[in-house]
């Protein structure tokens, strides 16, 4: 891991934190660790909405809407996922020989999760002023760049249509699956009793976003 740090320009104090921020439940069940790495993406969550934020009040003048657009673009599973296939993640994920056989060490979901992880690692041990240093350092050369893009904010563009149309809109959670570290949800957007989409995902959030998009694209609408 010292390859990671020195990529990150981080001095870890407490090298135990970094290890929890890779731990899959699944590891930590068999070899009867005391912590995974939910906790801790919880907290990186948090702290990547905030450095983002923050940037985006300082650095631009967009309204406070289209702020939260250009935030969840790169504050999002395609996103993160990105951000941890190139530093390297995968090949520190520790997961279980089941869980393995299963392919999990490379399941984009957990993937993304172990970047905010790692993040919320670096938080607790370094401070924010760190975090926040190497968040921009790994985030920013993607704002600046026109060729990528990591998602559209489907349900917000279905939201302006529902209300310009003057139709309701909702989002129904029609199956739930898999254990609760590696759920799988499927979700109908149903506008004035008519299901447009089925979207899925492995958060409610994601699976809203397909279904959406399929609404759109049914609705020959511009995203």
């Amino acid at each position: 891991m010292e390859e990671l740090f020195k990529k990150l320009g981080i001095k870890p104090k407490d090298k135990e934190l970094y290890k929890t921020a890779f731990s899959h439940s699944s590891y930590v069940n068999e070899h009867k660790v005391k912590n995974n790495y939910e906790r801790l993406e919880f907290l990186g969550d948090a702290v990547l909405d905030l450095v983002l934020a923050d940037y985006l009040y300082t650095h631009h003048k967009e309204s406070e809407g289209e702020m939260t657009k250009v935030r969840a673009t790169y504050v999002c599973e395609n996103a993160n996922y990105s951000y941890a296939i190139n530093l390297g993640l995968p090949q520190y994920i520790l997961v279980g020989h089941g869980e393995l056989k299963d392919g999990a060490s490379l399941k984009k979901a957990i993937v993304a999760d172990i970047f905010e992880a790692l993040m919320g690692a670096i938080y607790l041990d370094l401070g924010y002023a760190t975090v926040r240093n190497v968040i921009l350092k790994i985030v920013v050369p993607y704002m600046e760049d026109p060729n990528i893009t990591f998602f559209s904010d489907y349900k917000s563009s279905l939201q302006e249509f529902v209300q310009t149309e003057q139709k309701s809109l909702e989002y129904v959670i029609v199956k739930e699956e898999g254990p609760a570290h590696n759920k799988t949800f499927t979700v109908d957007v149903v506008i004035d009793d008519i299901v447009y989409g089925t979207g899925v995902g492995s958060s409610k959030k994601d699976a809203e976003q397909e279904a959406a998009k399929y609404a759109l694209d049914k609705l020959a609408i511009k995203k």
